[in-house]
Order: structure tokens, then C-alpha cells, then sequence
């Protein structure tokens, strides 16, 4: 069993993770974002991949979402940990806070690749609860425990980046009744779903977006800062989540794709086959 941890802005490495290996990986989607570290943290395997590059050099409209999830499952990862910075929408919710997403809207408008299934097979997954409600408990109860700011629940929205949002889109999404807003995590959710891989986003806040009377200019200078307050805490989470993870999945991601596939397994292109082997070879025999 291995967990598979993604970092966003800020969490370009985890100290204390035993390396065993640092290693690229090809896909059928081309390259992930960077290397990936396979390890130890907590006594338990893991893998990290900085979700921008190390050093922050791929814009979230540029990640290859596709490359970054397909290589965890080739990597043998059943559970996703996302770490994202985000803005808050809500009072409430304030900067520093952590959110444990259950919800996402996608408002991205370039046309991200967010599925495996295209060129010749068509799925259609059920994707009413995008996280895994396990794996969500387990981060909630570990950030709680800890004595952390931590709130259970809340709605992602996926705006397209890389600018913040104007004054009447933040607006718009408070009206909506959104609760953080964020530029990555709608496209690893709906991948991962695919790929039978549990996921959940530790949504840390860095700012009230633009929204906020006492806070209408949200600067790059003032997410950086706090994302790096945010980045210390975010990995104690990581730490006891992982230390705490138990082996044996009881949740319903890994069969997710189970009564998906609507393409006639007769029609399905070998080459389609051969690529998706490790996500639908399953379900094909």
C-alpha cells in the first residue's frame, strides 16, 4: 500500500521522508510535472510529486494532470493526499485555516484534459462525492488532533488561473455560496475517481481572495507568506496522517470504474487497451 501525496504552492519537498528513490516516469499522457521521491515517511511508503515543479515553474493551466495521476497508479498509490493553497470565500474561513474539500465546481474554460477516456472509450463515472470520505475523515481528525484550525467540509471552486479573480467574479462565487477557490484540484479528483485511487485536498488558506473589505488587494507577496506558515503545519498533518493510514481500504474508490465503461469491449482500440492496462485491464477480462 502506498500513499501518494501531491504538494502545491510551497511544498516542493518533505523532510523526513527516508528517500529510497527519485525517479521519472513515462506515461501515455507524457510527462508528469517532475520526478517523482518513492520512500518512507512514518514507517509507511510513500510518493511525492510537486504538483507546479520543483522550484514553481508550471502554471495550473500547463500541469498535466493526466501524466502526474496515471503515473501514481503505475507507482502502485491507492490514496491521494492533495495539498493546495486557496482563498477563502467565506468569514468564517480565514487565512491560515485548513479545509478539508468534499465539493468542487469547475470553472476552468481551456479545456484541461480531466479524463483517461477519450480516443475510442467512453466512460461515464459516478462523481456525485469527488473525495473519499474515508480518507477525508482521517485528515480532518489528524489536523483536529493536533489542535489546528480545521474545518470538516467545504466547496472548491476550480477558477482557470493564473490571475486572481476580479472583484465581481469573487463576488459571484460568495453568491454562489462557494467556500474556498482555487486554480487545480477539480482535474486529480475527477482522475483519480478514474484510476480507483482515493483522493482528498487539504485546502490551505492563504487569503480572503479579493472579496474581503480589509483585504480587497490580495498580493503574491501575502500568499507566499502564508502559504509558507501554512506548508509547516500542512506536513505535521501529513505526518500523522500517514503514520495513522490503515492498510486495507474499506471505501468504494478502487471499484469506482466498476459499471463505467459503456464503450463494447469489442470496439475498444488495442492501443487504448495496452495504455489504460493498469486503470481498465480489470474490468476487460
Amino acid at each position: 500500500m502506498r500513499i501518494g501525496i501531491i504538494g502545491g504552492s510551497g511544498l516542493y519537498e518533505i523532510e523526513g521522508i527516508k528517500i529510497v528513490k527519485r525517479i521519472k516516469v513515462s506515461t501515455p499522457f507524457g510527462q508528469p510535472s517532475d520526478r517523482f521521491t518513492v520512500g518512507k515517511l512514518e514507517g509507511k511508503e510513500v510518493v511525492f510529486l510537486p504538483r507546479h515543479a520543483t522550484g514553481h515553474r508550471i502554471s495550473p493551466s500547463q500541469i498535466n494532470y493526466r501524466a502526474n495521476i496515471f503515473a501514481m497508479k503505475k507507482l502502485g498509490v491507492e490514496r491521494i493526499i492533495s495539498v493546495t493553497a486557496c482563498g477563502s470565500l467565506k468569514e468564517e474561513m480565514k487565512p491560515l485555516d485548513f479545509v478539508v474539500v468534499d465539493q468542487f465546481v469547475d470553472r476552468t474554460n481551456h479545456g484541461r484534459e480531466m479524463t483517461f477516456f477519450s480516443q475510442g472509450i467512453v466512460s461515464h463515472i459516478v462523481f456525485s462525492h469527488p473525495v473519499c470520505a474515508e480518507l477525508c475523515a482521517q485528515i480532518y481528525g489528524a489536523g483536529s488532533s493536533l489542535g489546528l484550525s480545521m474545518h470538516k467540509s467545504g466547496t472548491y471552486i476550480n477558477m482557470e488561473g493564473p490571475q486572481f479573480s476580479t472583484l465581481a467574479e469573487s463576488k459571484l462565487y460568495r453568491s454562489w455560496g462557494m467556500d474556498v477557490i482555487g486554480m487545480t484540484n477539480m482535474a486529480e479528483a475527477r482522475l483519480c475517481r478514474e484510476a480507483g485511487i482515493c483522493y482528498s485536498t487539504l485546502a490551505c488558506i492563504t487569503d480572503y481572495d479579493c472579496w474581503h473589505p480589509q483585504h480587497e488587494s490580495v498580493t503574491l507577496d501575502m500568499v507566499i507568506a502564508n502559504s509558507q506558515k501554512n506548508v509547516e503545519n500542512a506536513k505535521k498533518i501529513i505526518y500523522k496522517v500517514v503514520k495513522d493510514m490503515p492498510d486495507v481500504r474499506r471505501c468504494a474508490c478502487s471499484s469506482a470504474l466498476g459499471s463505467a465503461i459503456v464503450t463494447d469491449k469489442k470496439f475498444i482500440p488495442a492501443k487504448v487497451r495496452r495504455d489504460l492496462n493498469i486503470i481498465i485491464g480489470k474490468y476487460l477480462k
